[in-house]
Parts: C-alpha cells; sequence; structure tokens
C-alpha cells in the first residue's frame, strides 16, 4: 500500500502530532507499505526528502513560524504537496490532525479522488479559546469542513469522538495512540538521577509536556509549597520563562527525549498532568507504562486512560487546591502508590505501537473497500 501522510507537524518537532505521524510511518515500513510524509519546513528551512529521523521520504514544505508560539509552524501554499501525491502514485492519504496543510491535502486528495483518513488529534477549538478568548466556533467550522469530506476520521479517545459527532463529523471511528513498552518501563528508575534531583530523598513530583498557556502547568504552583516534595518540569515552550517564578523551587529541566527522557518518567514517585484540552494524553500513558501512579483531569484524554482508584486520581480541571490534595494523598501513602504504578504499567501492556499499527491499517483496509464497492 502507499500511503501518503499529510501532517502538520513532524520531527525535530516533539508534540502529539508529531510523535503519532512519526510512529505510523514506522509501522507502515515494518509492514511493508510504502509511506511518504508531507509536513512543514523545519525552522532551519530543510526541504529534503532524506530526512534522518525519518524511516521514509519526507517532502517539506515551506513554512512559517506562527506568531508568539515559534515552536510551531505553520505550511505555506505551495505546489509541493500535490506533485508529492502525485509523484508517489498513492492510494490513500493519511491527514494528520488536519488544518492549515491537512486542509490543503483534503483538497488535493479530492480533486484526485483519493481515499483519505482524517486523524483528529488537536483541541483547536479549545485553543482558539484559551490563545484568543474567541474564534472557537470558526474553528470548528473548519474542523467540520476538513473532516466531512474524509472517507473516515479517527478519534483517539471516547471524549474527543463524542466532540466530533457533537458537531456533525460523520463517519467517526476510534483510533487510540501506542507507547513504547520497552523504552518506558519501570526497571528504568535511577536512584543516581533521584538524589540529584531530591537531594534530601524528596518525594518527586513530575509534568512531561509542552509548557505553553493551554497547559496550565502553573497549577503545581501548591505542589511546590508541600513539605518532603520537589516538582520536576520537563519540556520547553512559550510559558517556561514565567513558570521559573510561578513554581518556586522547582526544576525546569528543559527538552529531554529517547532514553534520557524514558529514565526521568521511571525516577518520577507521581506524575502530574494539568492541561484540560487533551484529545488523548501521550505522557500520561508513558507514565504508566512506567510504573508511576497518575493525578491528570477529568476531562478528555485522561477519562479513558486514568481508572480512580486504580492507577490514579481524576480531579477537576482547573483546580490548584485538588492537584495539591491529589499529591498529598499519594505523598501520604507508598503502598497506594506502588499499588497504583503496578495497575498502571498492567492497563497499558496491550497498547503497544505494534497494536495500534494493526488497528489503523484495518482502517485503511475497510475505507478502500468501502472504495471500491462504490466505484463498482
Amino acid at each position: 500500500m502507499r500511503v501518503v501522510i499529510v501532517t502538520e507537524s513532524f520531527p525535530p518537532d516533539i508534540n502529539g502530532v508529531s510523535h503519532c505521524a512519526l510512529q505510523t510511518a514506522r509501522q507502515l515500513v515494518a509492514r511493508g507499505h510504502e509511506p511518504l510524509v508531507v509536513a512543514p519546513a523545519t525552522a532551519a528551512g530543510t526541504d529534503t526528502d532524506a530526512d534522518p529521523l525519518s524511516p521514509c521520504p519526507v517532502v517539506r514544505v515551506p513554512s512559517l513560524p506562527l506568531p508568539g508560539y515559534p515552536q510551531v509552524r505553520v505550511a505555506l501554499p505551495s505546489r509541493r504537496l500535490a506533485a508529492a501525491l502525485s509523484a508517489h502514485q498513492a492510494d490513500l492519504v493519511h491527514l494528520a490532525s488536519p488544518f492549515v496543510l491537512g486542509a490543503r491535502g483534503m483538497a488535493a486528495a479530492t480533486r484526485k479522488h483519493l481515499p483519505t483518513v482524517a486523524v483528529y488529534q488537536t483541541d483547536i477549538g479549545g485553543y482558539a479559546r484559551t490563545y484568543m478568548g474567541r474564534g472557537e466556533a470558526t474553528a470548528w467550522r473548519r474542523i467540520r469542513a476538513v473532516h466531512a469530506a474524509a472517507d473516515r476520521t479517527l478519534a483517539p479517545s471516547t471524549a474527543a469522538l463524542t466532540d466530533l459527532v457533537a458537531h456533525g463529523v460523520p463517519r467517526v471511528r476510534m483510533w487510540p495512540r501506542g507507547v513504547d513498552t520497552e523504552r518506558f518501563r519501570p526497571t528504568l528508575r535511577d536512584p543516581a538521577l533521584r538524589r540529584a534531583l531530591a537531594p534530601d530523598g524528596e518525594l518527586i513530583i513530575g509534568y512531561v509536556g509542552r509548557l505553553a498557556p493551554e497547559k496550565h502547568v502553573e497549577l503545581l504552583a501548591q505542589v511546590c509549597g508541600l513539605d518532603g516534595v520537589r516538582v520536576v518540569v520537563v519540556g520547553d515552550g512559550p510559558s517556561a520563562g514565567a513558570l521559573r517564578t510561578a513554581l518556586p523551587g522547582a526544576a525546569l529541566l528543559g527538552r529531554r527525549t529517547g532514553d534520557e527522557l524514558a529514565r526521568i518518567f521511571a525516577s518520577l514517585d507521581v506524575f502530574v498532568h494539568t492541561g484540560p484540552l487533551e484529545t488523548f494524553c501521550q505522557t500520561v500513558q508513558e507514565a504508566m507504562a512506567s510504573g508511576v501512579p497518575v493525578v491528570a483531569p477529568a476531562v478528555g484524554g485522561p477519562l479513558d486512560l486514568v481508572v480512580p482508584g486504580s492507577t490514579g486520581i481524576l480531579i477537576p480541571p482547573g483546580d490548584a487546591a485538588a492537584v495539591r490534595d491529589a499529591v498529598w494523598v499519594m505523598a501520604a501513602d507508598p503502598a497506594l502508590r506502588a499499588a497504583y504504578g503496578v495497575a498502571g504499567r498492567a492497563a497499558v501492556q496491550g497498547r503497544t505501537w505494534d497494536a495500534i499499527g494493526d488497528q489503523l491499517i484495518a482502517h485503511y483496509e475497510e475505507v478502500l473497500a468501502e472504495r471500491t464497492a462504490v466505484a463498482a
């Protein structure tokens, strides 16, 4: 099968869309399929198809940084997209979180009568509300227009599927995300790293993700005031400077990846996610795979991942006191933390990228079969 993956973000970017697009390409290559990635050019302006981070060729289209958030690149109009679809002789187009480049990919695929699978991954409406205080309805009109044109839309969680259907998006099915249970595992817990992060033996409470307004990492401020606790924040983004002031005593480690990130995850005592706009929340899965109990808001993707009283604690979104209290409950009960960690690891054992890749191929095959039946 020849698949063109049109994605709004791709490595070296670090975010959920980028990671999922990379894993999709890897799964296709591993099964003998022939993917091609089309993505915005990086800040360095590369447009080569010999990308060392990708398992397949990559076509980069011109892009500009998003004003106020330069880590995010927005694709400019370019003939490279349509040319890539033709040159690759695609059987199907996979649209990863389509909004700007993905919308153009949908239009190009429609002109060429190619089947499309659109993966919903980013709560653009919530982002519009967070950054502009308005525009949520406009964002949903855009989302609906793009996804309604697809042969199938894949939602990562029950909450996302419900939102899509409520906003009039047709042909929605579930497709969650995988987790690398070999990379993220409890045996990577590192006593030396723990001593470096918490030299007085404090309990280590960690957040991993983008440091941006919609993530509300400042909700950890009251946790910083708890006795015997050290807050560790991993990631970068436009809120990094403000968080150094908002989180007194916290260790802000910046961007970490790969095996180093996995070692940090496994060395935490509690993982806390603070953002209310997650359509899935991959870092929660990575914490669970690492055997770490989770505190997360009871909204969006975490509702499918965290089982209260078994793998972690769900709290009202945006409630700093609830974050503090949940951490304090965990801090006071080592046996509870251990039990949640074991249960979390067990819960994600079957959610490998190989298993999720099988599900994706099944969606592709169904879409192709439906197209064939209509043509007949």
